[in-house]
């Protein structure tokens, strides 16, 4: 069955043009005007969609044709237009970086484009990069460009000078840090660290509202995907404890989906403020900060014990990323002093200056194969054999090492559970 309902890809020529500035912006515009708004992200990401998710008062899905195949996707878009008036898809880096590229997102949902390009330091060639990203590949529907950090009304005028009439023109937005989101080496900050979020949101909806935007664009037909089995629910009965914080937040709500589609109880908790871990039959350390709170997560001892009192009594415990460092000996930043960790894994891990390994990774464990990314400054030295080693989808990409100690399974990927229930339900069993 297919049903119909606007929609959008954002897309840009390039990381930091503002896409999620005006992803952000749209949803909370047309919120405020009373629709009903369902904002995706394309590709592995964390941080976007959390301020995405305030932005638009829903959760927020990750689109990756690969990740999470296209069925997957089809099925996330077709359930999402069935329940909302507006459907907004950020891209991610450039329109046509990376493999799968968010143009072929777009061109296989028929999305179309809306293509945010910062303008702050350009005059008629404007025109050309609004020609480049929209013409490339044929097929790719344009709903128009939008400029971004433009000087005032003399700058737009000449922006436009060269435009071909059949790009649609839809407005600016200024040159003002009010409208900006801050950003750190991984990323936007989370959403719960930006004290004046909501009021920033509400400045780019402000600005937003005097652009053709505020109008909805076109419908899109979404297509049903092919009706998967009923899920099986290996984690019945089971209740799993996730680590969620402000140094550990680095979460799929898919992966969240998935664990409660096979049965979990899912509960959560932080190594920053508790003393003790919730009963449960496993753990869950997602990505996240930890180099940012060395001091409070070297300071809690009780909670350090109940993770080895945890694994020590053999239940399951998955680590990815930041709680594989968070189970290290140490964890030092990139000039500072190591402060001591859980010391669950022989070894150690320094913040690097420059980015250490990015990309998407597939990997073989005994419970089944798994796809996910990595994306880390660290680089850690571990004195364990690994179970496995992943394999980068790019062709210069890094694999990564996947470590076991009993039912304790670490490594730098952050797993994307869709990719195979079953073998990420396996994770969290005895």
């Amino acid at each position: 069955m297919s049903v119909s309902c606007p929609a959008l890809f954002i897309a840009a020529p390039a990381s930091g043009q503002g896409k999620t500035t005006v992803t952000a912006g749209l949803a909370r515009l047309q919120r405020r005007l009373g629709r009903r708004v369902r904002v995706f992200k394309t590709g592995p990401d964390f941080l976007d969609p959390m301020i995405l998710a305030r932005a638009s008062g829903a959760p927020v899905y990750n689109l990756d044709l690969w990740m999470g195949g296209e069925d997957h996707c089809r099925d996330l878009l077709h359930r999402a237009a069935r329940e909302v008036d507006l459907i907004l898809v950020e891209g991610v880096m450039g329109l046509y970086d990376g493999e799968p590229s968010g143009a072929d997102l777009a061109a296989r949902f028929d999305l179309p484009l809306l293509c945010v390009i910062d303008a702050g330091a350009m005059a008629q060639t404007f025109a050309a990069l609004a020609f480049g990203l929209t013409r490339l590949r044929p097929g790719l529907t344009t709903a128009g460009v939008l400029a971004n950090r433009v000087g005032g009304v003399g700058h737009a005028a000449t922006l436009t000078a060269l435009l071909p009439a059949d790009i649609p023109f839809l407005g600016t937005l200024a040159r003002d840090a009010g409208l900006e989101l801050p950003h750190r080496h991984l990323g936007l900050w989370q959403a719960q660290e930006v004290a004046d979020l909501d009021a920033r949101l509400e400045r780019i909806a402000d600005a937003l509202a005097a652009t053709a935007l505020a109008d909805l664009p076109a419908p899109v037909t979404f297509s049903a995907a092919d009706t998967p089995a009923p899920p099986a629910r290996p984690l019945a009965g089971r209740r799993i404890a996730i680590a969620r914080d402000l140094a550990f937040s680095f979460l799929y709500q898919a992966n969240l989906d998935t664990l409660e589609a096979a049965g979990a109880q899912l509960c959560f908790f932080s190594p920053l403020a508790d003393a003790a871990l919730p009963a449960c039959d496993a753990l869950y350390l997602p990505g996240g900060y930890p180099e940012l709170y060395l001091d409070r997560l070297a300071a809690n001892g009780a909670m350090q014990a109940a993770i080895r009192a945890h694994q020590a009594a053999g239940r399951p415990l998955l680590a990815e990323c930041g709680g594989l460092l968070y189970l290290l000996d140490s964890l030092a930043g990139v000039d500072g002093d190591p402060a001591p960790m859980v010391g669950l894994l022989p070894g150690r891990a320094r913040m690097q200056p420059r980015l250490a390994n990015l990309g998407l990774q597939g990997v073989s464990l005994p419970e089944g194969d798994l796809r996910g990314h990595c994306f880390h400054h660290s680089s850690a030295q571990i004195a364990l054999e690994p179970i496995a080693r992943s394999r980068p989808v790019r062709a210069h990409g890094a694999p990564e090492s996947v470590y076991r100690l009993g039912r304790l399974t670490a490594s730098y990927l952050h797993l994307y559970f869709p990719s195979n229930p079953s073998a990420a339900a396996r994770l969290f069993l005895p």
